[in-house]
């Protein structure tokens, strides 16, 4: 049967006429037909859609139609749920397609009945706070249907009661779980199972198809279809599952966790809790052993620190001493058992670590405020990737608005081993030369001077007054965020403007895109959560400020390997790796600016490289084409 698309995306179509405010856009019909070609075809398509494109119609409407298992995977559990609740439902209906949808999402978003019963009754909380959320929680389970977390709106997302209430791969009991066959991750697999569309995210597919534990690798084998959404975010995520890694709360949340279990099944026993919290103190030292500092450091930057090895010496002792008394005590308890596992796991994987094995692999540690992930990536991720691909016959579209560097994709291909993928590119329909002004200011330092980014806010006031405020201000790390806004405060007090200034971190994201949206003057300073995946339309956003161009840090551990290992082959990193990676990010940054027909604006890019260095060039052809100025 033939599928003609064009009598559901052209003038007077499906669309059209069911959906009020609908544009005909050509590039959306042929992004949908390339999709479909895939499809029929069993082939991998790499599909970059610029801006206001309407991809999610283009790849959804397809794929329902052309029937099969489907399985969507998005970059943000924001748009996993944005797509299931609102932008499926509509298809599907304004098709007519009785096509049956699922929504499956990490463990981790699911409350896990056995957890919250014995936090609940346990009554060891570490304040009120905790003990009321603890509470909610528990009552939100007795009446949800799903036991989605982002459901259970009286409860913060990031209470710390949330880690009490829900469940870990290593600490789920399964099918020995009393509560096992009302589970609300069960459930959410088995309706994943009887689905014909399942809306996953990325980090559950790698997760799932390294670990095979949360149900995609249930899914898999029978879809037709897989569709990568906000699929620039791939390639990192493929490093980090390929991986290995062990964190030293793993440890904390094992040892309270053995302190829960001796409760619950051996209270004459009070070795395991004594052993555990030895294990608990030993991680915590492990993390202060790295100093105060935070950030990523390779492994050769720590070799000398013996203070670090000595408390990884420790861990692995206190771990010994852990599992001992929790194996004699094992037979009294399923929690006891699972945790005695753990805690030889845990020993091997720090072990692991601690080895020099693992040829094109790096070791590096991440040290965050309380805690640190001693990891192990792979620094070439495509040939692991593409035999995932290649692995059984279905289609595979990876669409973003930022893939390629000017309509090339080497640079993705590369990442992913998708060197045969058919690639498409869309303009996007915005008329970007009439609705955007692109503008470098002269004379600013060189980016790495001191007192760069006070420069910039100083560059950057007086279009700030002249857009009345209605500003993004961007920048490329959390130092110079926090430096810039502390800078545009005092202009603003030194201007007697009593402007609304929003800070990233201060309040939730989407609390603070809601305050920007509903108040005039308003200015919005942040870091990489702005980046992408923000959509201010209309009047409200009018300059979107962007302090550098956005290069990872060169002693990041594994971008310095990765260098080293493209240098080392004969290639040139910075221009094949380091500006693709660059050019993908800025375009992010840059999409917040124009999100509709009407919207007009300035994109100030406050980097002089963009017009003093060679590359530069090639950086802002690849970008939407605002005028310069």
């Amino acid at each position: 049967m033939t599928i003609d698309l064009a009598r559901h995306f052209a003038a007077g179509g499906t669309f059209e006429r069911a959906l009020a405010g609908w544009r005909v856009r050509a590039q959306q019909l042929e992004f949908a037909e390339a999709v479909l070609a895939a499809i029929e075809s069993s082939g991998v398509l790499i599909a970059e859609a610029g801006t206001g494109t309407g991809k999610t119609f283009a790849y959804l409407a397809p794929a329902l139609i052309a029937g099969g298992r489907v399985i969507v995977s998005t970059g943000t559990k924001t748009l996993q749920d944005q797509l299931f609740h609102r932008d499926l439902p509509l298809v599907r209906e304004t098709l007519g397609v009785p096509a049956t949808l699922a929504l499956l999402k990490g463990r981790a978003n699911y409350v896990c009945l056995h957890h919250v019963e014995e936090s609940a009754a346990g009554g060891l909380f570490a304040s009120r706070e905790e003990a009321k959320d603890i509470h909610a929680i528990a009552r939100f389970a007795g009446r949800s249907s799903s036991g989605d977390k982002a459901e259970c709106l009286e409860v913060p997302e990031f209470s710390a009661a949330w880690a009490r209430a829900t469940s870990t791969r290593e600490n789920c009991l399964g099918s020995k779980c009393r509560h096992y066959e009302d589970c609300f991750v069960m459930k959410a697999r088995k309706a994943a199972n009887d689905a014909d569309l399942v809306v996953v995210n990325h980090h559950l597919f790698f997760a799932d198809v390294v670990l095979r534990d949360e149900g995609v690798m249930d899914l898999l084998p029978s879809a037709n279809t897989i569709v990568f959404d906000e699929a620039h975010h791939l390639p990192d995520l493929a490093r980090l599952f390929f991986g290995q890694s062990v964190s030293t709360a793993q440890v904390v949340e094992l040892a309270r966790d053995a302190r829960a279990a001796q409760l619950l099944h051996a209270k004459e026993s009070p070795a395991i809790g004594e052993a555990a919290q030895e294990a608990d103190r030993a991680a915590r030292d492990v993390r202060i052993a790295l100093g105060t500092g935070t950030g990523r450091f390779g492994a050769a930057q720590l070799a000398a620190n013996g203070e670090l090895g000595r408390a990884l010496d420790a861990v692995d002792e206190k771990l010994g001493a852990l599992g001992e008394h929790l194996a004699a005590q094992a037979e009294r308890g399923d929690e006891l058992r699972n945790a005695h596992a753990r805690a030889t796991q845990l020993r091997e994987a720090i072990a692991d670590w601690r080895g020099e094995g693992g040829e094109g692999a790096v070791r590096w540690v991440e040290a965050y405020a309380q805690s640190a992930v001693f990891n192990r990536t792979p620094l070439d991720v495509g040939p692991i990737f593409a035999q995932q691909v290649a692995d059984g016959k279905r289609s595979w579209i990876f669409t973003s608005a930022t893939l390629s560097v000017g309509g090339d994709f080497r640079h993705f291909q590369s990442e992913l081993g998708l060197a045969e993928a058919a690639t498409r590119h869309w303009e996007s329909p915005y008329d970007f030369g009439s609705q955007a002004l692109l503008y470098v200011p002269e004379g600013l330092p060189e980016p790495n001077s001191p007192g760069y980014t006070e420069a910039v806010i100083d560059a950057t006031y007086p279009v700030i007054e002249a857009a009345g405020g209605r500003a993004f201000l961007l920048f490329t790390s959390l130092r110079a965020m926090e430096a810039g806004h502390l800078r545009l405060k005092e202009k603003l007090a030194g201007s007697g403007l009593d402007w609304p200034v929003y800070l990233q971190g201060t309040a939730g994201k989407n609390e603070l895109l809601e305050r920007f949206r509903g108040t005039a003057n308003a200015i919005l300073v942040g870091s990489q959560s702005f980046w992408e995946g923000v959509d201010v339309k209309g009047g409200a956003l009018s300059l979107v400020v962007i302090d550098k161009l956005p290069f990872n840090p060169p002693d990041d551990p594994v971008l310095a390997a990765r260098i080293e290992q493209i240098n080392r082959a004969g290639g040139n990193a910075f221009m094949d790796y380091q500006v693709p990676r660059a050019v993908i990010a800025l375009k992010q940054g840059a999409g917040r600016l124009i999100r509709d027909e009407t919207d007009l604006g300035v994109l100030m890019i406050c980097d002089p490289r963009l017009v003093t260095k060679p590359y530069g060039k090639r950086i802002w052809r690849a970008l939407p084409p605002a005028a310069p100025r």
